[in-house]
């Protein structure tokens, strides 16, 4: 009979303990969750404390274990006690102002010692120097389950842009850091859109992210004055390049492929190509490259020489000192005179002492003049859109001069400047293979985004002559 009872204290005793392995088990799994808001409370804690002193109480009343299982169930418990003594706790902290990763951790409750520890693990991967206010930090901190004294932090999470994260976490008592990123999808955007106010916040309607429409309009910057020359209904278009995450969040804009702006009956679009040396830049439909800068030199000789430098001069006709306000260039009669950049006839006609002159306003910043030719290309008038290297006139010698030259004027933001102290062009129109490639990249995007474009037959006529 007591070898029967002492069998079932045994077992009570035995089924005890596996009930408390499964509970340690339980913590266990918790504890190590660390984005659970508190994984062990203060109620489980003294649960726990129960069923302990229950299984001590059966362990000192029992004569049939060894005094190695007694030790080893005793060891058992004083794991579990570490792990619910405390509770995970996760907090996002918002950088003001003047704070840095170190004062930030402290404030948090991090020992000096810890903070510099996770500030110099981090900086393998991330300068904390270059957190800014507005910054989020997620910050897991282990706190005392009794006391709510914080015991340590246990790791610090950071995102320095979106679908990335930089985490510095605590392992074999140091701080080690690892970057998790997620994997981004390619996307192809078109957008057109009436214009209704400004071309920004006209774009920014339709769903443009700024970057985007900061790019297009800087694509535009030396072929439109974008506070005169566009007005409400015109339109705009555009195929421009982003990653995403999985869920859709954007993480960055990316490059334009096409840009269109269809003003009144004319429209002007703009494609990237790359050449086969990786060069990008931009090209209208028939592969002339896109030059963002005034031509210093805009005419057909280009060894032309230099007659009459801009600034103080001796004047050969007044025969007094007196500046001179643009270059001279002299050239054979008839010579080819250019349009410095895209732009709009401003003046075309005889013009006193300049003889027969022409302005183009380029942009709300630059206008150039042309003198003393000998007569205007054909259409040249008041209010034509012209494009840079178009030919606008020749070299001639009417108004106040003594031989055929072109006097070259550079007029920036009302004030008349060197021209050849401007930025030189740049950029060559494609020829050859890189024209078919090119051909092909245009065909490619009007076959695939041309019917979401709202375009017609009136609206598309292109400014190439």
């Amino acid at each position: 009979m007591k070898s029967i009872l002492k069998s079932k204290h045994k077992q009570k005793i035995i089924n005890t303990c596996y009930f408390s392995a499964i509970l340690a088990a339980f913590v266990l799994s918790l504890a190590h969750n660390n984005r659970v808001e508190a994984s062990v409370d203060t109620k489980g804690y003294f649960s726990y404390l129960m069923i302990e002193n229950s299984v001590n109480n059966e362990l000192k009343e029992s004569q049939n274990f060894s005094a190695e299982s007694v030790d080893n169930i005793r060891a058992m418990f004083e794991m579990v006690d570490n792990l619910v003594k405390y509770k995970n706790v996760e907090k996002e902290i918002v950088l003001e102002n003047g704070d840095t990763l170190i004062s930030a951790l402290t404030d948090a409750g991090a020992t000096r010692d810890a903070a510099n520890d996770i500030y110099y693990s981090l900086k393998e991967h991330f300068d904390p120097r270059d957190l800014k206010a507005g910054q989020k930090l997620k910050i897991n901190i282990s706190i005392d389950a009794q006391t709510n004294n914080i015991n340590g932090i246990n790791y610090v999470m950071l995102e320095p842009q979106a679908g990335e994260r930089i985490i510095t976490a605590l392992k074999d008592n140091a701080y080690k850091t690892y970057v998790e990123k997620d994997e981004f999808i390619d996307e192809v955007n078109s957008i057109t859109g009436e214009i209704d106010g400004n071309l920004s916040s006209s774009m920014n309607r339709q769903g443009v992210p700024m970057r985007v429409i900061s790019n297009f309009i800087n694509l535009f910057s030396f072929s439109i004055d974008f506070k005169r020359d566009i007005q409400k209904g015109d339109k705009f278009e555009i195929v421009y390049e982003s990653k995403v995450t999985s869920d859709g969040t954007l993480v960055k804009s990316g490059d334009i492929l096409y840009a269109g702006l269809l003003l009144r009956n004319q429209k002007i679009a703009l494609y990237q190509f790359k050449d086969s040396k990786g060069a990008s830049e931009y090209y209208d439909a028939n592969g002339r490259a896109l030059k963002k800068s005034l031509d210093r030199k805009p005419m057909a000789f280009k060894n032309a020489r230099i007659s009459s430098p801009f600034g103080k001069r001796f004047h050969p006709i007044l025969k007094k000192y007196k500046i001179h306000w643009g270059v001279d260039y002299a050239a054979p009669k008839g010579t080819l005179i250019y349009a410095g950049g895209d732009g709009v006839v401003q003046v075309a006609k005889y013009n006193g002492s300049y003889g027969n002159y022409v302005k183009i306003r380029h942009n709300s910043e630059y206008s150039t003049a042309y003198g003393h030719m000998s007569g205007f290309a054909k259409g040249i008038r008041p209010g034509v859109r012209v494009k840079q290297g178009q030919v606008i006139g020749y070299v001639g010698s009417t108004g106040r001069s003594t031989g055929p030259h072109l006097h070259y004027e550079v007029i920036k933001n009302g004030r008349r400047v060197n021209p050849r102290t401007i930025k030189a062009s740049t950029g060559e129109s494609l020829k050859g293979n890189e024209l078919v490639k090119f051909k092909k990249v245009v065909a490619q995007i009007d076959n695939n985004y041309g019917k979401e474009f709202v375009t017609n037959e009136k609206e598309t006529k292109l400014a190439e002559k």
